[in-house]
Parts: C-alpha cells; structure tokens; sequence
C-alpha cells in the first residue's frame, strides 16, 4: 500500500504527511507567515505527552502563542534556523514529504539493504517509536540511544558528537 493511503487509514487526514499532500500549500504558507514562532514552538524538550487534538498538528504549532515543554535552544541559536526559513521558506522542507509515494513507487522493485555499516542515534523520549525491523533493512547497524527527545542534535550536542567520533574511531579500528 503506498504510504500516504497507509498514514492517512491509520493517523487520518489531519495527519501531517497525509495534510501535506492532500492540502498543497496550505501549511507551507502559515509556516511561512509564522516562521519565528512555528520554530520556535517546534524546537521543544519535555513535552507532556496528551492525546493530540483534532487539526493538523504543523499548523497548530505555526499559530500556538503559548507552546508545551521547554525551549532546546538558546534565542541566538534558534535564530539561525528562524534566519534560514524566513530565506528558503517550508515548501522545500515539506516537499520530501511531498515525494514519499513517488519514492514508494520508484524503489518498489529495490531490495532496500544497506549493507554499509550505519550508526542509528534513537532519543529514548522521542514520540516516534524506535524501529524494531530496521536491522533487516541495514544488518551492520549500530544503534546509540540517548536520554533525549526527537531533536537529538540540538538537545545532546555534546553527546551526539560523542557517539558519532566514537563510533567513526571503532570503525576504522
């Protein structure tokens, strides 16, 4: 089954790959008109987790004036992504979405192995679940998982570069 009619069966039409793709250009420009503070809201930690409330989720967080959790960046920090949205604007961030069925179609006769080895850095904390079949995808995979949410680079910086030297050091070992 192609993923948009698999995601949009199980999470519904406001889910946000399923809304990208069924509304163009709805999201893109409410992101764009609210790029400081949809980032802004987006870059949290220690969000409590609650049932999600009806609507498209991307959205919600473009016009939330009042985000959950706390900030993972420093205002000087998140205004360097701020910087570079207000530039290049959402539509080419929202476009890989865009292209998951078109990828599905095209890799359809591929056997997806990864046979290089692989570092895979998981946010024990981040809402969207570890894979457990990722292995049978990519055999020579080296999993690291750090006490973190979804945005791993931003919240663990140090610890991140720290796995990826270590694991870059025993590869060449």
């Amino acid at each position: 089954m192609p993923w948009l009619e698999f995601m949009e069966a199980i999470f519904g039409e406001d889910f946000y790959f399923v809304h990208f793709n069924r509304q163009v250009g709805v999201a893109d420009a409410i992101m764009n008109e609210n790029a400081a503070q949809f980032l802004r809201n987006i870059f949290r930690k220690n969000i409590p987790l609650a049932p999600s409330a009806p609507g498209m989720l991307m959205i919600d967080l473009a016009q939330a004036e009042h985000p959950l959790g706390e900030p993972l960046m420093e205002e000087s920090e998140l205004a360097v992504f701020v910087s570079a949205f207000e530039s290049s604007r959402f539509t080419g961030s929202i476009n890989w979405y865009r292209n998951l069925d078109r990828n599905w179609h095209f890799m359809a006769d591929i056997t997806p192995i990864i046979p290089q080895p692989t570092l895979m850095i998981y946010g024990e904390q981040d809402t969207i679940p570890e894979s457990e079949n990722l292995k049978n995808s990519v055999p020579n995979l080296d999993i690291v998982r750090l006490d973190c949410g979804h945005w791993i680079q931003q919240e663990k910086p140090e610890e991140t570069t720290q796995a990826i030297l270590k694991w870059l050091k025993q590869q060449h070992a």
